[in-house]
């Protein structure tokens, strides 16, 4: 594997990180993931005595499922797009609103090998963070690879943003 994707050990531990820092402060994640496919859950719930910290996850792939499920508003999709600053905040927003958890995170991007533009190639994705009662923060990631490696690369980064949202005082 290329040094710089993930491996499985890799997402382990910082499932395992991010977990028993939720576990400390007595957080509850929720997870909003589109390009991941419920990877992000997977991971945390791949952790044991991961009920005492998870509550959900939600993917959330079509338009439909976004508005449905996380509250994404048609005209922000129909403005922006699916993969954007706009519909990550809502979508991260949207977790918070419609589950019993603390701390959230959405992603939504593209993994390839097609459905990439000039404008959000292949790689492009937007993670969003939010604790209940904060504004929620996104960044824009730029991942290279094959699909395998750019949804690897978005669960390790989603994971490291829950660590640096969950500890920010």
């Amino acid at each position: 594997m290329h040094a710089d994707i993930p491996s499985d050990a890799t997402l382990h531990a910082l499932a395992e990180r991010t977990g028993a820092l939720l576990r400390a402060q007595h957080h509850r994640l929720v997870t909003a993931e589109s390009c991941t496919g419920g990877w992000i859950a997977k991971a945390v719930t791949d952790i044991a005595g991961c009920s005492d910290w998870f509550d959900c996850g939600m993917a959330a792939y079509s338009y439909e499922a976004k508005q449905a499920l996380l509250g994404v508003n048609p005209q922000t999709l129909e403005v922006h797009g699916a993969v954007s600053r706009e519909t990550a905040i809502e979508m991260v927003s949207g977790a918070l609103v419609n589950s019993g958890a603390s701390v959230a995170v959405a992603v939504t991007g593209i993994a390839g090998p097609g459905g990439g533009s000039e404008d959000k190639p292949v790689g492009t994705v937007w993670i969003a963070w939010k604790r209940r009662g904060w504004y929620a923060s996104a960044r824009l990631f730029h991942f290279d690879g094959d699909r395998d490696a750019v949804r690897r690369q978005t669960v390790a980064a989603a994971l490291l943003g829950l660590v640096e949202t969950v500890d920010a005082h």
